[in-house]
């Protein structure tokens, strides 16, 4: 009798991960999920251990630490998002582990994210709601004014994938210019009509300005008191990216004292906000849990790209998306 063949051992982080991902997983691996939702960093690690590969379907923090209590076996680390902040990628690749990501398979569903927020923003979608709510209707031509995007000026801080597009998604907005600013001039800024600024030009022109870079040392906090002051009193800030690219103190301060007209934020510093928290109270900022993937198609497809990196790295070959 021949002896079945030992299938190499992947451990998901989550039982919402989606099932077109574990069906793939399954039909070369022996698959562990774990019973939970948002599983921490310390249940990661109780069932890592003689596992070979790590999905994960909710951000833990990987680093030296967590690396030398997962034991040897670990061959491919493969996260399901865009954003690889929580991973120790220089420490991953120098202990010989193949590390990859979700990205571009996200970047139409939270464009629209941004799109949704921008416009809630300008137009005062939730100050007009808890108006309603609390019976105080304006009748006047001049109340609950917002502010045209038809012939502005957007700002994108971070031309990547997710920049692109939400310029594409914009540009039916009949909007006057597009302006962006990275470590350089990007091919796909000139396809798009974008022009290429400084990060003071930036602050200074933009009547909406989108957050779309990642979250790193250089732009950690980048958004301070310094930046909101140099932005102008109309403008409205979008945030789709991390929460801590934004000081949420001088966030909060801008918003109140009216330094800018208004903000519209998928990601917070903390995250999630507690409910009694000063972001929450404010009339003129629009705010999301996090949902930038959120719809079930994206989710599906992140969760296939997420596995494939597995078997593709399990298998010696390149990852789909590596890092």
């Amino acid at each position: 009798m021949m002896a079945l063949p030992i299938l190499p051992r992947v451990l998901v982080t989550s039982n919402e991960m989606p099932t077109p991902g574990i069906d793939l997983l399954r039909t070369k691996c022996d698959v562990t999920i774990l019973p939970n939702v948002i599983s921490t960093e310390e249940q990661v690690l109780k069932a890592l251990p003689g596992h070979d590969a790590l999905l994960m379907a909710n951000h833990v923090n990987v680093n030296s630490e967590f690396l030398d209590l997962a034991g040897s076996n670990l061959k491919v680390i493969s996260t399901m998002s865009a954003g690889y902040d929580h991973l120790d990628v220089p420490e991953i690749k120098r202990r010989g582990i193949k590390v990859g990501h979700t990205p571009k398979v996200l970047s139409a569903a939270v464009a629209e994210i941004a799109v949704l927020l921008l416009l809630s923003a300008t137009r005062r979608s939730h100050e007009s709601r808890t108006k309603l709510e609390q019976g105080k209707i304006g009748l006047g031509p001049q109340w609950m004014l917002g502010r045209d995007i038809r012939n502005s000026t957007v700002g994108i801080f971070g031309l990547g994938n997710i920049g692109q597009e939400i310029v594409k998604r914009l540009k039916g907005f009949e909007v006057g210019r597009f302006i962006y600013t990275g470590h350089s001039r990007k091919k796909a800024g000139d396809e798009l009509g974008a022009k290429f600024v400084s990060l003071d030009e930036l602050l200074e022109q933009s009547d909406f300005l989108i957050i779309a870079a990642p979250l790193n040392n250089e732009t950690r906090g980048l958004f301070n008191d310094s930046a909101f002051d140099k932005m102008k009193t109309t403008a409205v800030l979008v945030n789709i990216a991390r929460g801590q690219i934004v000081n949420t103190e001088s966030l909060v301060k801008a918003l109140r004292n009216k330094k800018i007209f208004a903000a519209g934020l998928d990601v917070t510093d903390p995250e999630p906000l507690p409910p009694d928290h000063e972001l929450l109270k404010l009339p003129n900022v629009e705010i999301m849990p996090h949902l930038g993937s959120a719809t079930i198609k994206t989710r599906n497809d992140m969760s296939i790209i997420a596995a494939q990196n597995v078997l593709n790295g399990l298998e010696g070959k390149p990852l789909v998306y590596p890092l």
